[in-house]
């Protein structure tokens, strides 16, 4: 009888659960995650990876991947200039404090986003990719994402920002870092570039694994105080580039040390023995901030600036863009 009760309960709570839409169930301190083998797609660990969750920030992985797909069939350029409207220029932080009537290139926008994780910068790509609409821009998200194969993501804007129907996967998110990868390989660098240049301001990259694991070159950070503390990191060791999704973690220390526990896990069932840290997790933003104070005196040329370079400790043919982590900010 109770375990009929607790049958009878569970089938309420889930058709509760669908008539309320999945994206509004939410379990922030609980962690969802999957790690993949980069080439061939195989899954070598995962823990709730199909439990529906708030992507946060981890939405612009779409939207630099339709942005990505216009540069290659050349429908925008790098230097495009888009406008800035004022639905942008009001998103909520974090963002570049963007001025209705100003504008924005493209390139300056893929910036923002992969460092400072900019919403009003993602809602500027948004509304220009999406002809002036957002909305419209969300839809053809999400209609990207079923053609990826991600059936359980629904995108409602470019940034990330609380949409309670704004939802996705760990399974999914994997599916879509890994294309990513395939299919836009000459944008990759992006995502690992250290820091840039705008407005005569440093804007550093918030990865914390970016000058500290071994291999580690870029994707996203992603959180809201629902959605819990989200990031998806992919590295390579050796001839083995592994991709993990992590969500739900109840801080920023816990989400870090899970992730190098899932890489360190991923590539010893991969055949390759995890490498040492470079430095501890926060050693390397103490380092980058000192850098970063004696860079703001000098003088930018230009609007933004790539800095990356090759590394001793990087796994061989692979180029590094290393970057820092300055606490996270919302979304």
């Amino acid at each position: 009888m109770h375990s009929l009760f607790r049958r009878t309960l569970l089938s309420f709570a889930v058709g509760l659960v669908t008539f309320a839409g999945t994206a509004r169930a939410q379990f922030a301190g609980h962690v969802s995650s999957i790690v993949l083998n980069a080439r061939t797609g195989a899954v070598l660990s995962e823990e709730d990876a199909d439990l529906q969750r708030y992507p946060a920030s981890l939405t612009k992985m779409m939207t630099l991947y339709l942005t990505f797909q216009a540069l290659e069939r050349g429908t925008i350029t790098l230097d495009d200039e888009m406008p800035v409207s004022i639905h942008a220029s009001v998103q909520a932080p974090s963002k570049l404090g963007l001025r209705p009537g100003t504008h924005l290139t493209v390139e300056q926008a893929i910036l923002a986003l992969v460092t400072k994780s900019a919403n009003d910068a993602a809602c500027v790509l948004g509304e220009y990719l999406g002809s002036g609409d957002e909305t419209r821009f969300a839809a053809h998200m999400t209609f990207q994402a079923r053609r990826l194969g991600m059936a359980h993501t629904t995108f409602r804007n470019a940034s990330g920002l609380p949409d309670p129907d704004q939802v996705t996967t760990a399974r999914d998110l994997g599916v879509l870092a890994r294309s990513l990868l395939q299919d836009y390989p000459q944008y990759y660098h992006y995502f690992g570039v250290r820091q840039f240049a705008f407005r005569r301001h440093m804007i550093p990259n918030h990865d914390p694994l970016l000058g500290v694991y071994q291999g580690a070159d870029g994707f996203k950070t992603g959180y809201t105080d629902l959605a819990g503390h989200n990031l998806v990191s992919s590295a390579q060791q050796g001839e083995t580039r592994l991709i993990a999704v992590e969500m739900g973690a109840s801080s920023n220390t816990s989400r870090n040390e899970t992730m190098i526990s899932l890489l360190n896990d991923g590539f010893s069932k991969a055949g390759q023995t995890p490498l040492p840290l470079l430095q501890k997790v926060g050693a390397y933003a103490v380092a980058w901030r000192g850098e970063h104070r004696a860079a703001r005196g000098r003088h930018l040329h230009r609007d933004v600036m790539l800095v990356s370079y090759h590394t001793h400790a990087a796994p061989r043919g692979l180029h590094h863009a290393w970057a820092s982590h300055r606490g996270h900010h919302r979304s």
